[in-house]
């Protein structure tokens, strides 16, 4: 009888504990503007519209428009991880807001998907969020030369991220990061505090490029 009475005990302690656990790990969520930093994405348009804009038929990628370092986001970042859809009671954007950030940004739908993933859980509303979007977002220096090419290059990334330190002197090498996709430079991400002041990027940030012939398409 000692092993049966065991195991009932067992078991029984095994139901309360899950089902003690259960509703803490439903409710466990991000916090809207807890948070310990930003991280600025900034995308090289041309390259996105080859990766899947065209395919889109996206009017960010229409030959009518010069688009270069577009804003792809402003997101909230910890120091490991980051939050995304957070509750939030700030209302939504209006369309005005979104149209109005397609200038940096390629498309309002762009903008209305940020808000929707990541400004939610900035703590701001969304007329402020994005304000500090775009002032984060114009406090950069973008490397001019990468807009004089005239022709597709293969380039490391590495030169990328250099030629944003050096438009940028105050930063150090880990304040930036380059990323890739499908064989090309994809972004450049840069580590913000919430005073939008450069800062060292967390771990799971700091993923550099490490290509050295990525493609990089010409401004259309």
């Amino acid at each position: 009888m000692r092993p049966l009475m065991i195991a009932v005990v067992v078991g029984l302690v095994s139901i309360v504990v899950s089902t003690l656990a259960a509703p803490v790990a439903y409710a466990k969520g991000e916090r809207s503007g807890k948070f310990d930093y930003y991280v600025l994405s900034l995308s090289w348009s041309p390259n996105w519209c080859a990766i899947e804009g065209d395919a889109r038929n996206s009017p960010q990628c229409d030959p009518a428009e010069d688009f270069g370092w577009t804003l792809h986001g402003l997101w909230p970042q910890y120091h490991r991880g980051w939050p995304s859809f957070c509750p939030t009671v700030e209302r939504q954007p209006t369309r005005s807001l979104t149209n109005g950030m397609a200038d940096i940004m390629g498309t309002s739908g762009l903008a209305w998907y940020q808000w929707k993933k990541h400004g939610v859980c900035s703590g701001l509303s969304a007329p402020d969020y994005f304000a500090l979007a775009r002032r984060a977002y114009e406090s950069i220096n973008r490397p001019a030369v990468f807009r004089k090419l005239t022709n597709p290059v293969k380039l490391p990334a590495s030169v990328v991220e250099a030629a944003f330190l050096k438009a940028n002197p105050s930063w150090k090498a880990n304040m930036v990061t380059i990323t890739c996709r499908d064989r090309r430079i994809q972004e450049a991400r840069i580590c913000l505090s919430r005073d939008l002041k450069p800062v060292p990027c967390g771990r799971d940030v700091i993923r550099d490029c490490s290509l050295t012939d990525a493609l990089f398409d010409p401004v259309r």
